[in-house]
Formats: structure tokens, sequence, C-alpha cells
């Protein structure tokens, strides 16, 4: 839980092994605008992004709970050399971790392109016999410069060295985004399978590489709460702007008008499933909710599908652009579909998004009622606070690095709080990582006294186990709420942030087992619905 991450790009890495790392270049790019030519990063300027975000690096990988904190300074540390090193980063500007599913997603429309899919198989193919000279014929002007045909037999046999020999390709799938044609090729070796994402322009042409491991012992696992033939998948376009972002429909088959949950987003570039290492908490809800018979929409975030813009506009952001606006268009677009009873659309908002859900709520009357799932009710600067004391203290040492962080920390947040910030920050400052506008906006905002205003039903869950939303945060919404009727509250003795089970404290390796969000709150949220 925190603040909106702007992550640049640069390296993927997977598990907790750096030399891992090693191969894991992300060529990377920003577009300027939606539809034009992609523009080479230099150097100077992502040392200079680098430079403004150190912070925002190691707080986006605190917040995400997914790494040890030596872990997470070894990733930035491995980023420089690379950079030092001159290695240029190009390719493509919406980066997609999708793990390999292991069973086929009901119902989704799948991207028929046979033709790319024959010229994905084909590059790999030339990789793996040894002919580079061939495989760089296929590459955008941009990927000819940063990868000439040296530099990507060493990036190949750096796989080979790491993985074993090439053996065999296993499975091969498309995925659309934007302009762009992504095809994932499965492959074994010796010791690992991997996915191997090449990125193909309007012109057919290579302009992105991935390498990303394959976790076959540790990969979602569909639930076994959802019903695959009850409901179908229909993909929308949440917006008609220049930030318009993708989404899923999920709507119950066989029914009539059904009622609808759009779900909102926690901290972080997140993707319409808000996955979380092999855990994809959204999907789960919106799985589980639809074989219930109730519709969900679930959507990229904009900080995701449109980083680039944010890149190079210098991250000017608040809370409106970062979570609010999306949530409101979402709804108005559930209003207006057909199959949807318009008069029961509810918000479902996790973490940050159910922070934002009194927000969400004053700006659009016609939403029937919100579910907050761990949703802080305290100032996002102590929310962080809390959150790294906790992961310092589990080993029981406060090393003096993490003293460090944790003093610079406390200083900024001191900055934060200043009431003449306004008057002191100079252009373009950032605090924890974060631009200064977005601290003044969440300033005056208090979840817990907005609330009380809306006059509709709340559902709010909360996990014991959970360390980045409190059960502090809890106690503000239950006093808030206390006297109204239509309100309702309930904890899980067991469950984590993500509201998947788990057993003493929890911990932020936990993130990195596989789990589904627990068959009793996919029940209580659908039972709640179908009563208002």
């Amino acid at each position: 839980m925190g603040v909106s991450h702007k992550i640049t790009g640069a390296i993927i890495i997977k598990k907790d092994t750096v030399a891992r790392a090693k191969i894991f270049i992300i060529f990377c790019q920003a577009q300027r605008h939606r539809g034009t030519k992609f523009w080479k990063i230099r150097r100077s300027y992502f040392e200079e992004i680098i430079k403004k975000n150190l912070l925002w690096f190691l707080y986006f990988y605190i917040l995400k709970n997914c790494f040890q904190v030596f872990q997470k300074l070894c990733a930035f540390v491995l980023l420089c050399l690379l950079i030092a090193m001159g290695i240029s980063l190009t390719g493509c500007s919406k980066k997609s971790e999708e793990p390999r599913q292991g069973a086929a997603q009901p119902g989704k429309k799948q991207v028929k392109q046979e033709g790319i899919t024959d010229q994905g198989v084909k590059f790999v193919h030339l990789l793996s016999v040894g002919d580079y000279k061939t495989a760089v014929a296929k590459f955008d002007e941009t990927m000819k410069q940063a990868m000439p045909e040296d530099k990507i037999r060493q990036v190949w046999k750096t796989v080979i060295a790491t993985y074993g020999p090439f053996k065999k390709q296993t499975e091969v799938r498309v995925e659309k985004l934007q302009e762009y044609d992504v095809v994932f090729v499965t492959c074994e070796f010796e010791r690992s399978v991997l996915d191997i994402k090449v990125v193909y322009n309007g012109r057919k042409e290579v302009s992105g590489l991935w390498f990303v491991t394959v976790d076959m012992s540790n990969k979602y696992q569909v639930p076994s709460y959802i019903r695959e033939n009850s409901f179908r998948e229909e993909e929308v376009m949440v917006g008609n702007d220049e930030w318009s972002v993708p989404g899923t429909l999920t709507i119950p088959v066989g029914g009539n008008q059904a009622s609808a949950v759009v779900l909102v987003h926690g901290s972080g570039p997140q993707d319409r499933d808000e996955t979380i290492g092999p855990n994809k908490p959204f999907r789960d809800i919106a799985w589980g909710l639809s074989s219930r018979g109730i519709a969900v929409l679930r959507y990229e975030k904009r900080t995701r599908y449109h980083l680039s813009k944010y890149v190079t506009r210098n991250y000017d952001i608040t809370i409106d652009e970062e979570t609010v606006d999306d949530a409101v268009k979402a709804v108005q677009l559930l209003l207006g579909s057909s199959g949807i009873d318009r008069k029961n659309v509810f918000v479902l908002g996790h973490s940050l998004g159910g922070m934002m859900i009194p927000k969400i709520g004053s700006r659009e009357s016609e939403i029937k009622g919100f579910i907050i799932m761990a949703g802080s009710s305290r100032p996002l600067e102590d929310v962080l606070l809390e959150q790294v004391k906790y992961i310092n203290s589990l080993d029981g040492i406060e090393t003096e690095e993490e003293k460090k962080q944790l003093d610079l920390i406390e200083a900024q947040i001191l900055q934060i709080k200043d009431k003449d910030l306004a008057s002191n920050a100079s252009p373009g400052m950032m605090l924890l990582g974060v631009p200064v506008k977005y601290w003044l906006d969440m300033r005056d905002y208090n979840p817990t006294v907005l609330i009380k205003k809306i006059d509709r039903p709340v559902l709010v869950l909360q996990g014991k186990r959970d360390y980045q939303v409190s059960m502090a945060d809890l106690r503000n919404w239950r006093r808030a709420l206390a006297g109204q009727e239509h309100s309702e509250i309930k904890v899980y003795a067991n469950l984590n942030h993500l509201f998947i089970e788990g057993q003493g404290k929890s911990k932020p390796e936990e993130y990195r087992k596989a789990g589904n969000v627990a068959k009793v709150v996919i029940d209580d949220i659908a039972e709640w619905i179908n009563r208002q």
C-alpha cells in the first residue's frame, strides 16, 4: 500500500537471484504520443531520471514487498552498472510480466495473428541455431543500433550459460498492446523454462525483446471456487481520451441484467489482475464473483499503461489522475453497458483503491454501494513509515543501512507535513520519489470524514495478518461508520494484504508464493451485494 510508483524500466529481476538478472535486459523506450515512432532514451537522460528517483525505486520495491531490501539494492546497483557499461536501453514502452498460464482463460478472446506468431517462432529458431545475422535483420532501426549482431550473440550465450542448452519450443501465444504485437515463445532449456517475448511494431519489425523465467512449480492456479463455464469475458476500453486504458468485463452467462462491480487497484503501476508474483487477486475476485452471477470490470492502471507519458511529462500527477478519474470512467462504462443492471453498480477498492472509495463515491452518485478491502484510513506517508519499520524489524536486527534509510524517509516525511511545503518546494521537487503536487493534493483528504457524507452501503474487509494496512486503519473505518445501518465490517484472522490465507507474521516473501483470494471473501462479497 502506498503512492503511485513510477518506474522508467531497465531490468526485470525474476526471483531472488541477482545472477539471473544479468540476462534480463529490458529494451525500454518512452513513447511521446500514442501512434508515433519510439524515441531512444539517451544515456544521460536515463541517468538523470535514475538520480532523481533513487528513493522511488527503493520505495516501489518496499511497497510491493516482493524482495528483501538487500536484493532491492543489488538490483539497483546492477542497473547502474549496466548503464555505466554503455548498454543502450531500447524496446517496448508497455511491459507485461504476465506469467505463463496454467489453464486457458474462460471465454477470453485470443488475438489471432498467425503471421506474427510464425515470425516470432522463426525468430527464436534463428537464435537457437546461432543465425544472429538473419535475426538482427528482423530488427527495427533502433534495435539494430542497440543490439547489433555481436551483442545479441552475447545475450544468447549468457542465456545458455545460465540455463543450459536450448532444447525445444513448447508453446506460443500472442497479445496485443496498442499498436504492438507481443509474441510469447515458451522455450525449454536444460535447467529452466523461459518465455522469450518478441515485440513487433506495425511494420512487423522486432522492436523489443525480453527473456523471462517461467516458474513451473509456483505459477498462478485457477481457484477451485471458479466455475469456468458460468461466465464470459469481453475486452473493453475505459475512457475515450488520450488516457483511455484497456480492461476486461467478465459477464455471467445465461442470466438477465446482472449486478456489477468495478475493481480499483492498489498503489503502483498495476495491471488489471493486480498481479504480484504468481498471485492475481483481481482475477480471483472477478472470476469468483462472475461464477456467482455478478459482472466485474477490471482494467489496466493508467500509471502502467501510459507509463511513458508520465516519464516524458516528469510524473506530473495527482491522486485523481492516478486512481479516481479512471474509476469513475469505469463506473460510467458499466452504467451504459447492456446486460448490466445500472441500479446495482458497485465499486470495490483494494489498498489505495479502498482509501479512495469516499472520493470516488463523491464523484458518482449512481454507485449503489462500496467495498473497501484493506483500505488505508491514515496519511500515506505514515503508512509508508510503518511498513518500513515493520520490514526492518522482521529479522530483529537494525543494520546501519536500514537506519540511514529510515532517517532519510523520516526527514522527507517532515517536509511533506510542513505547512509551508507549497511555498518552499523547488520546481520539479520530489519527496519519497513523488512530486510535491501529489502530496499537496492528498494533504486535505481524510477518507473517514468524507465517507460519513456518502449515504450508501459500505462493506469493509480486513485481514488481521495484513502489515501493509493494519488494524489501526480498520479502527478508523469502524468509528467513521458507527451507527450506519447499511454498513458492515468483516475481519479475517488468517488473511494477509492480498486476502490470501497464511500463518504467523506476514512477510514480504509471502507474496512470492502462489495463492488465491480466500473463498470466504468471495462468498461474503457476493452475498452482501445480493442483499443490497
